[in-house]
């Protein structure tokens, strides 16, 4: 496995869980190694939705997911000026729609979540 995990958390919104994990990436190609790993791993996901951004090179996906998460995503990573890491949030629905505006602030905590995270943890460790 080329990618390294380097920070997960969990988001309970209305029922719905966001599992955002948080990823350093060698190339945009690892992409689909890190979509197939959490279809096995959120198989009940209705969504998987991602950001990549490796230098000056990004990709996003919403996976059908109203709200672009994907973009909000991608400006999680922007901020922290994380630039050879992928953000990867799936999405178990539980019932509740939060419609697009809840659904971006969802995944953006989620994201965020993630980052906090990983830079808490380079703080103490580094």
């Amino acid at each position: 496995m080329s990618v390294k995990e380097v920070a997960a958390v969990r988001l309970d919104e209305k029922k719905s869980k966001f599992y955002a994990h948080l990823y350093q990436i060698d190339s945009l190609s690892d992409i689909e190694e890190v979509r197939a790993l959490h279809n096995r791993l959120y198989k009940k996901a209705a969504h998987h939705c991602y950001a990549a951004v490796y230098g000056t090179m990004t990709n996003t996906h919403t996976d059908g997911e109203v709200g672009s998460p994907g973009r909000v995503l991608l400006e999680v990573l922007e901020l922290h000026n994380l630039c050879s890491h992928m953000l990867m949030v799936s999405r178990i629905f539980g019932g509740i729609k939060l419609g697009p505006a809840g659904v971006s602030r969802a995944f953006r905590e989620a994201g965020n979540g993630a980052v906090v995270e990983y830079e808490t943890y380079k703080q103490k460790n580094f």
